[in-house]
């Protein structure tokens, strides 16, 4: 049995702490917020509850195997784009009525995205059995001969977008899929394309009450387990001797043993400063930050009809809101806008006769003090922007509030409130982030920025592979390996 401490409360800290407890190890976990969950938290205010982070939940099969078995909603419109000409498409679950929509709006087009969604099964299969299956660098025991051609290796989503698509605007809807790891989709790995599979195979899920609801099945589990969790306590160095980690300190002054030590914190924060290392910082610069992101929490008067759960309002010029997020560093003038609402009738999420829309903008990560107008203003261009494209708000606002990069970087810790780490930038991106196992022994990474990457399904594999990581450097003898069990049931 080793003495495990877990550094930090996320999705990915909670599911490898309750896979290395449940393997007879013996684990605390230290949270420097008052509550677990990492970015899977909330706001409330005046009777509306807004999610701060994800608000759809894909592959539930990975949280089912852990025991949680919460009763979910399933979204048959995933999500609705509308583009800057002003045209609409309607993202079903179902294959064949997303081709038939596709049709509808690029006639012709809908036997493409069938072809498409084909390409996204295969590259979602080799992805299960090589990317998704461990570490970095293992040899995946299920790989084969094939699975390496099926990702598209040396394509950016958008070369593989115009492979399949004549029609700009369907070009555009491939290339949101970037932004799910906070990036551009002309430099980001064609593989992340592979999330039409998911979207259009298991789908999407609204979770009665929000999404935070889970983090709290998942807190609940962690307890139950048996894992000392101590909140409100913040961790300030890992220790080390030589090769290996001996445990932490404390900001309080204590300092605790460890055999293992798992980081749930951004690997900038790992290497810049819990345990310094300027080799893999530098290494992380080279990479350089994914968007971040300003969040314009809503409280809106009425219900607006029609509206799903889940909306895209795209920009018109998308190659040039990208410039300006990672090349110019600026707020985009024309950004494209994430709306999220209570759609699905819960009164958890708003008062009766009135409706929660969380704006979400993808923003350069850094110091919004430094952007050419302040996020309140910002915020303000957004609104106008919104009524441009004929969602206006206008006399139904209760109230507005920002959730913005620095909110982001303060809660965190992540460095210019980038929340998804490093951006994926160039073809072989996923295979250079900072990887699960540290550089010393008994130290290890999970969360959004190692690998295999960001969102609630990625995060909940990285704690499964961590787990598996520490069950193999410290066995305990006749203990289930449950840190290796499937995780696509």
């Amino acid at each position: 049995m080793a003495e495990v401490i877990v550094v930090g409360g996320g999705v990915g800290g909670m599911v490898a702490a309750l896979l290395l407890a449940r393997g007879g190890h013996r684990v605390r976990l230290h949270e420097r917020l008052g509550r677990l969950g990492g970015k899977l938290a909330e706001r409330e205010r005046d009777g509306f509850t807004f999610s701060l982070g994800p608000s759809l939940l894909t592959l539930p099969g990975l949280f089912r195997e852990l025991g949680i078995e919460r009763e979910l909603v399933r979204l048959d419109e995933l999500c609705r784009y509308r583009f800057a000409d002003g045209s609409n498409l309607r993202a079903f679950r179902d294959p064949d009525r997303m081709a038939a929509e596709v049709d509808r709006l690029a006639a012709g087009q809908g036997t493409a995205w069938r072809a498409f969604h084909g390409w996204a099964q295969g590259c979602l299969a080799a992805s299960q059995r090589t990317f998704f299956a461990g570490p970095v660098g293992r040899p995946p025991e299920g790989a084969r001969l094939g699975d390496l051609p099926a990702v598209a290796p040396g394509r950016t989503l958008h070369e593989l977008a115009r492979r399949f698509f004549a029609d700009r605007r369907l070009r555009q809807y491939v290339g949101r899929y970037a932004t799910y790891a906070g990036s551009s989709p002309y430099r980001a790995p064609a593989a992340l394309g592979c999330v039409a599979a998911i979207e259009h195979g298991d789908g999407g899920w609204y979770v009665p009450g929000g999404l935070a609801r889970l983090a709290d099945d998942l807190a609940g589990l962690v307890a139950a387990a048996g894992v000392e969790i101590q909140t409100g306590s913040e961790v300030a160095r890992v220790s080390a001797n030589g090769d290996s980690v001996e445990g932490v300190l404390l900001a309080s002054g204590e300092r605790e043993a460890a055999d293992a030590v798992v980081v749930n914190a951004d690997a900038a924060a790992l290497y810049g400063r819990l345990l310094p290392d300027r080799r893999r910082v530098r290494r992380m610069a080279r990479l350089g930050l994914s968007s971040a992101a300003l969040l314009i929490l809503a409280g809106v008067e009425g219900r607006t009809e029609g509206l799903p759960h889940h909306s895209v309002l795209f920009s018109g010029d998308y190659r040039g809101e990208f410039g300006d997020i990672f090349q110019r560093r600026v707020p985009p003038r024309d950004p494209t806008v994430y709306i999220g609402c209570s759609a699905v009738d819960d009164p958890s999420q708003a008062p009766q006769g009135a409706e929660n829309q969380v704006l979400l903008v993808n923003v350069p990560a850094g110091d919004p003090g430094r952007w050419p107008m302040t996020p309140e203003s910002y915020g303000e261009l957004v609104l106008e922007r919104l009524a441009q494209r004929g969602h206006d708000l206008a006399g139904r606002l209760r109230f507005v509030e920002l959730f913005t990069p620095a909110d982001l970087r303060d809660r965190y810790g992540a460095p210019g409130g980038a929340i998804y780490g490093t951006a994926y930038g160039g073809p072989t991106a996923p295979l250079r982030r900072p990887g699960n196992r540290g550089p010393r022994r008994g130290l290890y990474l999970v969360g959004g920025s190692a690998h295999p990457g960001d969102g609630l399904p990625l995060v909940a594999m990285g704690g499964r592979i961590v787990a598996s990581l520490v069950e193999q450097d410290f066995p305990v003898a006749g203990a289930s390996d449950v840190g290796r069990k499937g995780a696509w049931s």
